[in-house]
């Protein structure tokens, strides 16, 4: 059987995933990296720790399978970047990750731009996307701007390092994350480089999301020769991995964020409020897009509970508590840790918890924090039902949040619609794997790998009108924690 290797660079750590050709995921290795946070709002990695948890899980993993390797695919999490030379290897400092929110300020003041802003690129202007952090590095660092500068996302860093600096490239669903890319044309924007001051030469080359863009070499403990024949950053990966390859349909990851993402098809849909458009992936020279809601908390909640407050001491822990009561008893949990992200796209809100009373108890918190990803997620679909027009049929769910029953109950009751939970859960991967695979041959096109995506549960929409009753308290909690930094 034909083995392809997905490497998963996450958040928090990094995954290396084995993927047979009949679709079923097998061994895998998984190693975390730290976090630093030197200021308040600000994140940061050291890309070294990035790599070298890459290197470990590649190598574990090629061990193990023992056998040769049909491609290797790159996803990552999105809008992170870093700068380093081309010459020695070596980072310029640390990478400013896509939870960072020091360029706040700098968005603010390029208000007037916004239009110019949506038409080019489909994003809003927020901290959260790469330019405004790319014009930080370069402003604040000494970082000398020369022809062995190169500036990239995650993806480029690890395809950068796995061919010993021959492959210097990103593909449309990560560049079209960076505010500087022009969304129509799939290639780097010269009116946005121009606004954020980013020198256009130290961008990588944007490739397709499924071909060869290089093979590897130089990288201990890895043959050289392997196909590196896929990227995308995380959320559309995992689109592709749900096996979402036609319009209207849609899935949504619940992990330290949720996104919702829903195929629009090859045309470009335009801009809409509180909706991003961003490309999910660019197969034979055909684009695909996406429109995207972007929560920035909902799993975080959980870890907040849990290392903030100590009522529960694993995340597993969260169902059960909350199941130990009906309901919330009236209270309502924005975590607005980092402002809200769609529909809102409000930096200034923060988070809030209403309704608390004498009655009181962490079950009702640990019920909050489910009732709010819940509810995050009905306002992000419906907020892209009413822009697009498509109706939504179902919603293919993954994620660490996915395996809690109760949650996905509650959120096919909140939309309406079936929320389908698949067997093989890590999506990201699979979506990793098959954009490389698809690129080698393992699989012979999109409808084979559609074919191998096979349901766990389906949880089916019930009526309950205290679902839609809490939805708008709900709102009404979410008005108040808006501008709240104003």
């Amino acid at each position: 059987m034909s083995v392809v290797l997905a490497i998963d660079a996450g958040t928090t750590g990094v995954r290396t995933r084995a993927v047979f050709d009949n679709g079923t995921p097998s061994i895998a290795s998984y190693r975390e990296f730290p976090q630093h946070f030197p200021r308040p709002g600000w994140v940061e990695h050291d890309a070294r720790d990035i790599w070298d948890a890459v290197h470990a899980t590649l190598v574990d993993v090629a061990r193990q399978i023992n056998q040769p390797i049909a491609a290797i695919g790159i996803t990552n999490q999105r809008e992170t970047v870093l700068a380093w030379n081309k010459s020695t290897g070596a980072p310029y400092g640390r990478a400013i990750v896509w939870q960072d929110r020091r360029t706040t300020e700098m968005c603010e003041q390029l208000a007037t731009h916004l239009p110019l802003v949506r038409e080019t690129t489909g994003l809003v202007l927020d901290p959260y996307f790469s330019a405004s952090k790319i014009s930080w590095l370069l402003t604040h660092s000494e970082i000398p701007i020369n022809e062995d500068l190169a500036i990239g996302t995650i993806d480029s860093w690890i395809a950068w390092n796995l061919t010993s600096g021959s492959s210097f490239v990103t593909d449309p669903s990560n560049a079209s994350r960076t505010m500087l890319c022009d969304i129509k044309s799939l290639r780097w924007s010269s009116d946005m480089c121009s606004l954020f001051n980013v020198p256009q030469s130290a961008l990588p080359e944007i490739v397709p999301s499924s071909a060869r863009i290089g093979t590897t070499y130089g990288v201990t403990g890895v043959a050289d020769g392997i196909s590196i024949s896929g990227i995308a950053g995380d959320q559309q990966a995992a689109l592709f991995g749900q096996a979402c390859t036609q319009p209207g349909m849609a899935k949504n990851t619940y992990g330290t964020g949720s996104f919702v993402l829903m195929n629009v098809g090859h045309e470009w849909p335009g801009v809409h409020d509180g909706m991003l458009t961003t490309v999910a992936w660019l197969i034979n020279d055909v684009p695909t897009y996406a429109y995207e809601g972007s929560i920035f908390v909902t799993g975080a909640a959980v870890q907040w509970l849990r290392d903030g407050l100590g009522i529960i001491s694993s995340s597993s822990e969260i169902e059960g508590l909350a199941s130990t009561v009906y309901d919330a008893d009236g209270v309502f949990f924005v975590p607005a840790f980092a402002g809200l992200g769609s529909p809102w796209w409000d930096p200034h809100a923060r988070g809030a918890v209403f309704g608390i009373t004498r009655g009181t108890t962490k079950a009702h918190l640990a019920r909050a924090a489910i009732d709010a990803m819940v509810f995050q997620t009905k306002d992000v679909i419906d907020a892209m039902t009413a822009t697009n027009g498509l109706s939504l049929s179902e919603l293919r769910v993954d994620g660490g949040a996915a395996m809690m029953n109760t949650m996905l109950q509650m959120q096919a009751d909140a939309i309406g619609v079936r929320v389908l939970r698949p067997v093989a859960p890590e999506s990201t991967a699979m979506g990793a794997a098959y954009l490389a695979g698809l690129a080698e041959g393992v699989w012979s096109n999109i409808d084979e790998i559609a074919s191998l995506w096979q349901l766990d549960v389906a949880f089916e929409p019930h009526r309950n009108a205290a679902i839609r009753e809490q939805h708008g308290q709900w709102l009404r909690a979410i008005e108040r924690s808006r501008h709240w930094l104003d």
